[in-house]
């Protein structure tokens, strides 16, 4: 193999790389803006609550109102007992 053969494919493997970095680069300032991150949190919350017919799921919706319910009665309960 000739010396210009030999620093032709080592030129195009490092353009591939570079290409190949360049992506990768794209990809993780892409997943890691808050734009996408605040979508995925936003989605991942709304498919608890909904499922993927767009019927709300009511048992989720329904431990989480009794948790809420729950919280609110423990610190009315806590004043009460305190003050």
């Amino acid at each position: 193999m000739s010396k210009g053969n030999d620093t032709s494919s080592l030129e195009r493997e490092i353009e591939e790389t570079r290409e190949r970095l360049a992506t990768t680069i794209d990809q993780l300032l892409y997943r890691s803006s808050p734009k996408t991150i605040v979508g995925r949190e936003v989605a991942t919350i709304k498919a608890h609550y909904v499922d993927a017919a767009g019927n709300p799921r009511t048992d989720n919706i329904l431990k989480t109102v009794g948790a809420v319910v729950g919280a609110v009665a423990l610190i009315v309960v806590v004043r009460k007992v305190t003050g």
